[in-house]
């Protein structure tokens, strides 16, 4: 047994360079129960930061024959970056039928109107191994193809993980359906298994969130104590508490904190994942007087909401940045003159002596986010009309959210492709993208008026989101394909309508302001200028005034 400790632990240190030194980008997923929803919805939504796939491909389902073989590649979320050539790590037994499921950098839902969001949080060098086959888009990819329900769906994901492995870092999985809302946390099987081994290659929980609470996730393990007794709400993987006991990590006897044993110092400075926390916590219960805990201390795996939430509740959530908190970057000193929350990530060398180990406030709202959703799963309607996924490019505070229905079939190709690595027009996410970053020229006078465009947007959405599924569940009753032409042919004329409308507003923009000017419709033009109260703090005039001083005393 000590043997098997100090060599984990020597190997784990080996691994720091090849793993734990990597840059983890991070996402904000939230969840919540079709009892804690205004509609009787289960939603899921999550923020994808960082540079991962933001392409939108549809993998069809259907029938396949006994023998039939699916390929597996490593890491399919990174598909956009050129350096990162997609690798084939192995192959295992199709399944007889597969759903029609839609990839993006994280695939996130289904045609049985199933939705995953997802969130990293690494976890302990000790359990990684990778030898395992699968990470956890890969996962997200079966789960997606091969089940119905969240149930079934940790069910498959879980035996293909145990039988052939997992070789990611910790994750977390919001994953919702018609009728229930679970939480999927995963990491490595421990540095000694190999895949001929017969052991299980992963240690995973899921705990079901009760209908009438709300699931929120900020990088670091959620799942706190497995109530092995409710086999009802929680499931878990083979020999779950074999490695913990056998490293002291946990005791016979002892409640199981899956988060603390398994995810016991979360990555990122600290607050890094807890600040999140707190603040949706605060913003969807503020009854409830939430404390601010550091990344250690852990809050509750759900709360019940003071009220039940809205798809546009979750989005305007998705859109903040502390406003009004002591943690407010729109008004603290490096907001600058006009207010702009951004920040950009600082490398350690050029971080202050006294600040090593620091960073800025992590919003919620970030400019470097792929794309983030939210989910609407509909027991009460047909799947193809029932499941809706409000989609929104780059960051949430500046993007429009445009719904995409689990039946449809087909997506514009500027949603479907798109490079990264250099300007696309052809791609909607290069707009969006456009229109965050330009916005941070004059932050104060720019975003308002993004703000204004993308509500004025949405609105028509859903305004027209109820008698549109309304007419689109009768065409069901007629015939399901009609009702799959419908879904398919409205999703796709918003999104197109929307990448040409949001290219004509960054355009818009350009040339309504520039060169610190304001250009109004009759063609006279606004100086913008800067706050009064920053032209004293940066002493405006100075120089001139000390001259003149000079000059007059001489």
């Amino acid at each position: 047994m000590k043997n098997l400790k100090k060599l984990t632990v020597l190997l784990a240190a080996l691994l720091v360079f090849a793993f734990g030194g990597q840059l983890v980008d991070a996402c904000t997923p939230m969840g919540v129960g079709k009892d804690a929803s205004v509609d009787g919805s289960v939603m899921v939504s999550h923020t994808c930061d960082g540079w991962y796939d933001q392409r939108i491909i549809i993998i069809p389902g259907g029938e396949h024959e006994e023998g039939e073989m699916l390929e597996i590649y490593n890491d399919p979320c990174l598909a956009t970056r050129p350096n990162r050539e997609p690798v084939k790590v192995g192959e295992i037994p199709q399944a007889e039928k597969t759903y029609t499921y839609f990839h993006v950098g994280y695939p996130f839902m289904n045609e049985k109107q199933l939705m995953m969001g997802e969130f990293t949080w690494s976890g302990r060098q000790e359990v990684y191994n990778p030898e395992g086959m699968f990470v956890i888009a890969n996962l997200e990819e079966l789960g997606l193809a091969r089940a119905a329900t969240a149930r079934e769906a940790i069910e498959v994901m879980g035996e293909l993980v145990e039988q052939y492995g997992y070789c990611d870092g910790g994750e977390t999985l919001v994953i919702g359906d018609k009728d229930e809302l679970w939480i999927f946390e995963v990491c490595g099987p421990g540095l000694l298994w190999t895949p001929d081994s017969g052991k299980p290659g992963a240690h995973w929980v899921a705990q079901r969130i009760p209908d009438d609470e709300v699931f929120v996730g900020a990088n670091r393990a959620r799942i706190a104590v497995v109530d092995f007794e409710d086999t009802e709400n929680f499931k878990w993987s083979t020999d779950l508490t074999v490695l913990p006991q056998e490293m002291g990590w946990w005791e016979e006897g002892e409640e199981f904190h899956f988060a603390n044993i398994f995810n016991p110092e979360p990555y990122g400075a600290p607050f890094y994942q807890s600040r999140r926390e707190w603040r949706i916590l605060d913003l969807v219960a503020p009854s409830q007087e939430f404390p601010i805990k550091d990344e250690y201390d852990h809050y509750p795996v759900s709360v019940k909401p003071d009220k039940k939430l809205s798809v546009q509740d979750i989005m305007d959530i998705y859109s903040d940045h502390y406003e009004g908190t002591p943690y407010d970057l729109t008004t603290d000193k490096a907001a600058g003159p006009f207010g702009n929350p951004t920040r950009w990530q600082v490398p350690g060398s050029l971080k202050p002596e006294n600040a090593q180990g620091q960073d800025w406030e992590r919003s919620i709202a970030l400019f470097r986010c792929s794309y983030s959703f939210v989910s609407q799963s509909r027991n009460f309607l047909p799947d193809p009309v029932g499941g809706v996924l409000w989609f929104g490019q780059d960051s949430p505070d500046t993007t429009v959210y445009v719904p995409l229905y689990c039946g449809a079939t087909e997506v514009p190709a500027e949603w479907a492709n798109g490079k990264r690595h250099e300007f696309d027009p052809d791609s909607a996410w290069w707009a969006f993208n456009f229109v965050n970053n330009y916005a941070g020229l004059r932050w104060d006078a720019m975003y308002e008026e993004i703000r204004a465009k993308k509500a004025e947007i949405e609105k028509g959405y859903f305004d027209n989101q109820e008698s549109f599924e309304a007419e689109a569940a009768a065409a069901f009753e007629e015939s399901p394909e009609k009702a799959v032409e419908m879904v398919t042919q409205y999703s796709y004329d918003k999104m197109e309508a929307l990448n040409e409308e949001w290219w004509d507003f960054a355009f818009y923009l350009v040339g309504k302001y520039y060169d610190g000017l304001m250009i109004n419709e009759d063609g006279s033009s606004t100086a913008l200028g800067y706050p009064t109260d920053y032209l004293e703090e940066v002493e405006f005039g100075k120089t001139a005034l000390d001259d003149l001083e000079k000059i007059y005393e001489e």
